[in-house]
Parts: structure tokens; C-alpha cells; sequence
């Protein structure tokens, strides 16, 4: 069974910088695709960036592909995103995602079959 641990949030500055980890574990970490989501309050869980199985494709949602850049370590087993000049409206507590089978990118998150906890990022003004 596969684990997603994510790690790096926390209270940042608008205008600062974010790196958010998420730890695989249990199986291979190019078995999967690999996503990022976010959830501010009351809102709807929204596509941040997803990572392609071997680490070639990226993808980005229009609200972030300026800022951020998303990358894998197979070594470490981790996905990274990182997201610069971020503004109030990034607060949201960010999922990493996964998903077995198919290499293309999908931005439904029902599609994606295991989840990390979250972690919050909170961007003051």
C-alpha cells in the first residue's frame, strides 16, 4: 500500500517562497503519477501541478505555472513543489495525490486513488 506524507507548510510572507515535500512510501515512486492539490476554507479542492511517472512531463494550473516548478527525487522518493512570489490568495491546505495505471495527467481529483494528509500554507499580507 502506498503512503503520502506531505511536509513544508507553514506560515509565509506574500511575496516569500514555498517548498512542500511529499514523502512515497511502500512502493516504487515511479509507479505513479504524482499531484498536487489545495483547499482554501469553503472552497473546492483545485489542481496545482502534477509530475509524470518518469519525471518527464509536468504540468501546471494556469493560477501557479509563472511561480512554481514541481520536480521528483527518486533517490529520496519525494516530489517537490516549489512556488515563488506567492500571494494571500495561495493560502490553502495542499495535498499530495496519486495515482497508479495511466500516464496522463488528469485534473479530477476522484481520479487520483491515494492522498496525503495535507499540509496548511498560510501567506500573510
Amino acid at each position: 500500500q502506498v503512503q503520502l506524507q506531505e511536509s513544508g507548510g507553514g506560515l509565509v510572507q506574500a511575496g516569500g517562497s514555498l517548498r512542500l515535500s511529499c514523502k512515497v512510501s511502500g512502493q516504487p515512486i515511479n509507479m505513479y503519477l504524482v499531484a498536487w492539490f489545495r483547499q482554501a476554507p469553503g472552497r473546492e479542492r483545485e489542481f496545482v501541478s502534477a509530475i509524470s511517472k518518469g519525471g518527464g512531463t509536468t504540468f501546471y494550473s494556469d493560477s501557479v505555472k509563472s511561480r512554481a516548478t514541481i520536480s521528483k527525487d527518486a533517490v529520496e522518493s519525494t516530489v517537490y513543489f516549489q512556488m515563488d512570489s506567492l500571494i494571500p490568495e495561495d493560502t490553502a491546505v495542499y495535498y499530495c495525490a496519486a495515482r497508479s495505471g495511466p500516464l496522463t495527467i488528469t485534473r479530477l481529483p476522484e481520479r487520483y486513488n491515494y492522498w496525503g494528509q495535507g499540509t496548511q500554507v498560510t501567506v500573510s499580507s
